[in-house]
């Protein structure tokens, strides 16, 4: 039987994040009062645990060499410093761990460069309609997590860039040896439910595919695009108008 996660919601046991193997966290946030409502979050399901919070730059990078974790949550704006930075030092130091940014900026830039430094996430301070616990459980179990109104605005942005701007899109490519053609309509296809937030078991449900032709077909993505994360891959293929 499914584990009970926090709200009586049930948690398939195929997924990461278990009562007793939780997904472990660390927290980021020069602003108390938020880190202190992240924290209470977190610390209500069973299903992740917070290993670690700190302020500033100094503090965090004090954390990521010390721990093991699964999901940093980081805010941009850290006093001494920013969350990028920080999610560079992160992303050196434990590579196949998984950056959330938290932020009260919710410009597209600055959203596209963090997914550009590895981010898998990013959700707006006063913005966020949903629970943080589930955002790490989402990218940890490989989806996205992103602010609705600003996931909203990328998409739209994706659109700009398809076919109407896919000429311009392809002649960048090309200063990368990454054709018009570098995808096939199933890998496009999949990225596009990336994109929006997906994990590789809904995008399965929803083409009728298994989960693990849906992995190889990411990876194939990667392979082309020479890239490393998802939101990499996004990131590329929409500035390269390879999404439509």
């Amino acid at each position: 039987m499914a584990p009970i996660a926090a709200g009586g919601v049930p948690w398939p046991d195929f997924l990461t994040g278990q009562p007793d193997q939780p997904v472990r966290v660390l927290l980021v946030d020069d602003d108390p009062h938020i880190r202190r409502v992240i924290a209470q979050e977190l610390l209500g399901d069973p299903r992740v645990l917070l290993v670690g919070q700190a302020s500033s730059l100094r503090e965090g990078k004090r954390l990521v060499a010390l721990h093991a974790f699964d999901v940093m949550l980081v805010d941009l704006n850290l006093g001494d410093g920013t969350g990028f930075q920080l999610i560079e030092f992160m992303k050196h130091t434990h590579p196949v761990a998984e950056a959330v940014v938290v932020s009260a900026m919710e410009d597209e830039e600055h959203a596209i460069h963090a997914f550009e430094l590895g981010a898998t996430g990013y959700l707006i301070k006063n913005s966020w309609f949903g629970n943080f616990a589930q955002a790490v459980l989402q990218v940890v179990n490989g989806g996205a997590s992103v602010t609705p109104n600003l996931a909203r605005r990328l998409l739209r942005r994706l659109e700009s860039s398809g076919p109407a701007g896919r000429h311009k899109g392809s002649a960048r490519a090309g200063a990368r040896g990454v054709g018009p053609d570098a995808l096939s309509t199933r890998e496009r296809e999949i990225l596009r439910f990336v994109a929006i937030g997906h994990t590789s078991g809904e995008i399965g449900v929803r083409l009728g595919i298994s989960t693990q032709t849906v992995n190889c077909h990411v990876k194939n993505v990667y392979r082309k695009l020479q890239v490393r994360t998802r939101a990499q891959a996004v990131s590329l293929a929409s500035m390269h108008g390879l999404l439509y």
